[in-house]
């Protein structure tokens, strides 16, 4: 793909900027030297800067070097940073990519310029090895900004476009969601240890068996159960084993911690004020 000219600036290079980083280099789509990342302390990132982006502790000067701001904060540092940011930011030159959960487009305008392009992005980790599941949002009149978003985060993995009122619910299934399925992929590699693996060769077997599963149900675009049934025989072992997971709650946890999540991400911003 042909690389973006635009410049890019990650304010707030935590867990989730830093992933997008790593996604960007693997990417290609843009050089290193036209992306800037911010973080208090920038020690954290010498692993990127040795890739050739720029590390900067200065919020002020990333925006006024860049085009696009991808801004992974977390939501209690949201309103000082954009703060004091505002004034160079340029409502005709800039972007704004937002990965703050539980803050909406309104408010993020209202906290910059009603004017400024405003994107909600919500990816996952796995970003890092461009595998995220992202989810978008803009307003009607920020349709070019989404395209933008878009361009930038189908490179880093799977996107769709979804209604501004999803986004909290999405930031539990997808975002929290990565955790979910890694705990479920531990549970199963613990499973493993006991009927007589060694450790690293169950966590190995767990997380590959788990990709499988989830590659038939992308690549044939079918429903769970419907390949659950071609592996489940008659007083067979794989229904026996699931029959003893429901029986004590697996998918019915599954489904609460997702829940719950969804809600506390509602009160995420608020609580902050």
């Amino acid at each position: 793909m042909k690389k973006m000219k635009k410049k890019v600036a990650i304010i707030g290079c935590g867990n989730i900027g830093g992933s997008i980083a790593d996604g960007l280099f693997k990417s290609q789509i843009i050089d290193p030297k036209n992306v800037y990342l911010t973080k208090r302390n920038t020690d954290r990132l010498e692993y990127l800067q040795k890739e050739g982006f720029n590390v900067t502790d200065d919020n002020r000067l990333a925006v006024k070097q860049s085009d696009i701001l991808i801004i992974a904060l977390t939501p209690q540092q949201l309103d000082q940073v954009l703060s004091d940011i505002k004034d160079v930011i340029n409502p005709q030159k800039h972007t704004l990519l937002s990965v703050v959960s539980g803050v909406d487009i309104s408010r993020l305008k209202s906290l910059t310029y009603d004017e400024l392009p405003v994107v909600r992005v919500m990816p996952n980790t796995a970003i890092a090895i461009r595998e995220s599941m992202t989810c978008i949002s803009a307003d009607d009149r920020d349709i070019t900004a989404l395209e933008t978003a878009k361009v930038i985060f189908d490179q880093l993995g799977k996107t769709v476009v979804i209604h501004e009122d999803l986004m909290v619910p999405a930031t539990s299934l997808v975002a929290c969601g990565v955790a979910f399925f890694l705990r479920a992929i531990r549970a199963a590699s613990q499973g493993g240890i006991e009927i007589g693996f060694h450790a690293d060769e169950a966590i190995f077997m767990a997380a590959q068996t788990a990709k499988g599963a989830a590659g038939l149900l992308l690549e044939k675009q079918t429903h769970p159960e419907k390949e659950v049934d071609k592996v489940t025989t008659p007083r067979g072992l794989t229904i026996s084993g699931l029959n003893q997971m429901e029986h004590h709650g697996f998918s019915s946890a599954m489904i609460k911690g997702i829940v719950t999540s969804a809600e506390r991400a509602k009160t995420l911003y608020s609580e902050t004020k």
